[in-house]
């Protein structure tokens, strides 16, 4: 027992010389730049920020604001039964008065020609589109649904018809349109596959681009694997669907067509879920330093707890602990590894690392990478690019130059205004 218990001290002091002296932390270029003022929109965790003449602010929704209201009067209705005999229900457990408290999210936006916002809030229960005008800031419920749950809001240059992604129990999501009104939403792709991030083809009617992965189940139904991500292209009058862009290699995401007719998207590295005897080998080995680890983060917490100061002093970019692990593109991100080892853009440490390539292809098939640690991207309809790295803005203008805009500690996804 002594032994083991040196054992791992000297563990937890071999990670301590680890963490402070081997470990590199992220250079963050402090020098002063201009930066550019183009108005866009962002989503992080969960709410939606909107840039106006240089100034970030939270776009606000009355049908959250009235939700959270509604919320807090039931609790004020019910607290009083709290401690009392009314709290006990049937068989001698405790009753819960308190009303389901998911939060409403907003998981995607668009804006309009005229300026406009669109926006989709959920609780995982009801899903609703929604508008804000750009005049007056007034919101207008567009559409309220059961079970509905969109993303990947989309127009058209004459903003008359939405595309979007909708998800469905069992990890599948389907293409849907809906009219810019709220009214006439239908399905145009279907299939046990995960089909997103839709797209139009500006000038050209009827077709639009979409990203699509295969899921793969067990015999119970279970999915236990998602297939690369391909672009394929939907034709509405024939129905029928031809790829675009598919090899073993990639995942292509997130599909666009500038002004100019050229295809944009985001190239990342497949990673094919594997786990066999090399795996199990590998856990087996790390498994005594993935304990020591946990060890020494349950040390650190108590050191905090009591004294205020970590075991080490190393430390890279702040992070919030809500964000550490992180989805982007339907890949689980760890934050924290990726601010260690991705290079900056501009100073801004990135979450994703920099194969995540911006890529454009024009009518020949001729490639150019645009940027590197491309978490989410958009273009706006004058052919600027807004892109984000996971904790900056970014834009590159039609010369090529690139502007920082924004930093902040998520951005899950950008929306490029009109100007």
């Amino acid at each position: 027992m002594h032994v083991l218990i040196g054992l791992l001290l000297v563990a937890v002091v071999g990670y301590f010389v680890y963490r402070t002296f081997l470990v590199p932390s992220v250079s963050v270029d402090t020098a002063p730049a201009a930066r550019s003022r183009r108005g866009f929109a962002f989503l992080s965790n969960g709410l939606l920020f909107q840039r106006v003449n240089g100034e970030v602010k939270q776009v606000q929704s009355n049908y959250v604001q009235e939700a959270v209201a509604r919320r807090e009067r039931a609790r004020d209705r019910h607290s009083w039964k709290e401690g009392t005999s009314f709290q006990i229900g049937a068989g001698g457990r405790n009753r819960s008065f308190e009303p389901g408290d998911k939060p409403i999210q907003v998981t995607s936006a668009v804006f309009e020609p005229s300026g406009d916002l669109l926006y989709f809030l959920t609780d995982e229960n009801v899903g609703g589109l929604f508008r804000q005008e750009k005049s007056t800031g007034h919101e207008l419920r567009l559409l309220l649904k059961q079970n509905l749950h969109l993303s990947d809001l989309t127009l058209p240059p004459d903003g008359t018809t939405l595309a979007a992604c909708s998800h469905h129990s069992g990890g599948i999501t389907n293409i849907i349109l809906v009219q810019n009104d709220g009214n006439s939403l239908r399905e145009v792709t279907g299939g046990d596959t995960v089909d997103s991030a839709p797209a139009w083809i500006p000038g050209v009617a009827n077709r639009l681009l979409f990203q699509s992965a295969g899921l793969a189940r067990d015999a119970n139904g279970y999915i236990i694997a998602q297939g690369r991500a391909s672009i394929q292209k939907l034709d509405m009058e024939s129905g029928s669907v031809t790829p675009i862009l598919d090899e073993p290699a990639f995942d292509f995401l997130k599909p666009r067509v500038c002004p100019a007719g050229n295809l944009h998207y985001i190239r990342r590295p497949y990673e094919a879920p594997a786990y066999g005897m090399g795996s199990a080998l590998t856990d087996t080995l790390f498994f005594p330093f993935r304990l020591l680890r946990a060890l020494f983060h349950f040390l650190n917490f108590f050191s905090l707890m009591y004294s205020r100061k970590p075991l080490t002093s190393a430390s890279g970019p702040a992070m919030n602990a809500d964000i550490k692990d992180i989805l982007l593109q339907g890949r689980r991100v760890d934050a924290e590894k990726a601010m260690r080892s991705a290079r900056t853009v501009q100073g801004v440490p990135s979450l994703v690392p920099d194969n995540w390539e911006l890529v454009r292809r024009d009518a020949n098939g001729n490639e150019k990478v645009l940027a590197t640690n491309v978490a989410s991207y958009d273009i706006s309809p004058d052919g600027t690019i807004v892109y984000s790295n996971g904790r900056g803005v970014f834009v590159i203008e039609r010369d090529g130059g690139l502007r920082l805009a924004v930093t902040d500690e998520l951005v899950a996804d950008v929306v490029a205004a009109a100007a």
